[in-house]
């Protein structure tokens, strides 16, 4: 993670009261996460639904392993 990312991260940890470490962002994580990003924007014409899915995707991986919504979000495009 850059610096911008890991002051952001360190923010949204502490106004959530979690530990940082548990938004940690691996290189997986991120390529993943960017290629999601991607695929929303091109596939949807639309930049902004970029973002968007990347909220999606946090709210819901209580539920499920990243890679496995990622997956879903692939089979959709």
């Amino acid at each position: 993670m850059d610096d911008w990312l890991t002051r952001a991260r360190d923010a949204v940890a502490e106004a959530a009261g979690v530990p940082a470490s548990e938004l940690e962002l691996d290189h997986d994580a991120e390529a993943t996460l960017l290629d999601l990003a991607r695929i929303a924007a091109h596939a949807s014409g639309d930049r902004t639904n970029a973002p968007l899915l990347c909220y999606l995707i946090g709210r819901a991986q209580g539920t499920r392993e990243l890679e496995a919504l990622a997956k879903a979000v692939r089979g959709a495009s």
